[in-house]
């Protein structure tokens, strides 16, 4: 499933491809019809991301779609070209196009429906208005793993299975340790590793979380191959030797997701 940067990065392209213009709007698969058909037109004025939700504004409605990827979906924004495959819902302009495929939700939301989502969404750590204090005072209250808090929404916006595995990773903390156990200072630093760490995703499109001297270069290895892009610690790598200890990387099921950890260096915080 896409993360929080991945959505950050969508918003500012639509922004920049079609905010402030009057965009075609159509949905060539047909499952979005009388949604485009109400958009169709409009100039579009803005595109802004909530943790793994994006919304999309048009002048004139009050009303804005809502996109959730969820596990499969993807968007593609680029320049103008024939519609190609299963598209829920293509904008366009006379130079660009942007192709939205097999989304979770595609849908207009009134004001009312876009607050009460909105609501149950924690502090997003790529939007300047979060609150990181939110986010603390649900993971000291509980008693649940650090490693299935960073994973819930309503915690925190936009983190998934990779950063949660890379920023326990870089902070050496335990999966299993309970939130209420979490030293406060030790938050405070993931929480601002987290801010740096998504920012270069959204800038570079791709999760990077190893430190320069643990970069394939400067380590003499080969570069990390995978459908996902990125150097990471621990994410996927099951089994091979820690970066750092050497240690093999173990993985388990941790509410329906895989979790990966080093146990010699992860043994605090």
């Amino acid at each position: 499933m896409p993360e929080g940067h991945t959505l950050h990065r969508l918003a500012s392209e639509l922004s920049t491809a079609f905010g402030g213009q009057g965009v075609v709007s159509s949905s060539p698969q047909g499952r979005f019809r009388v949604g485009a058909a109400r958009a169709d037109g409009r100039v579009l004025t803005g595109a802004e991301a909530w943790g793994k939700h994006l919304l999309v504004a048009f002048d004139g409605l009050t009303d804005q779609v809502h996109v959730h990827l969820g596990l499969y979906g993807s968007w593609v924004v680029g320049p103008a070209r024939p519609v190609v495959g299963q598209v829920r819902w293509r904008l366009a302009s006379a130079t660009a196009a942007a192709d939205l495929r097999g989304p979770t939700a595609c849908e207009f939301l009134d004001p009312g429906a876009v607050e009460a989502l909105l609501a149950r969404l924690g502090p997003d750590p790529l939007r300047a208005d979060a609150d990181p204090a939110r986010a603390w005072q649900r993971l000291s209250a509980s008693r649940t793993s650090i490693a299935a808090l960073l994973m819930d929404q309503r915690v925190l916006a936009g983190v998934g299975n990779v950063y949660r595995a890379e920023l326990l990773f870089r902070h050496r903390v335990d999966p299993e340790t309970p939130g209420r156990e979490l030293d406060h200072l030790v938050w405070s630093a993931m929480w601002a590793d987290l801010i740096a760490l998504m920012r270069a995703g959204e800038r570079t499109g791709r999760i990077d979380t190893v430190r320069p001297e643990h970069e394939p270069e400067a380590m003499g290895r080969e570069p990390r191959v995978d459908d996902h892009g990125g150097e990471v610690y621990v994410y996927r790598r099951a089994e091979l030797p820690c970066l750092v200890c050497g240690t093999p990387i173990r993985r388990r099921v941790l509410a329906g997701r895989n979790l990966f950890w080093c146990p010699q260096c992860q043994t605090g915080g």
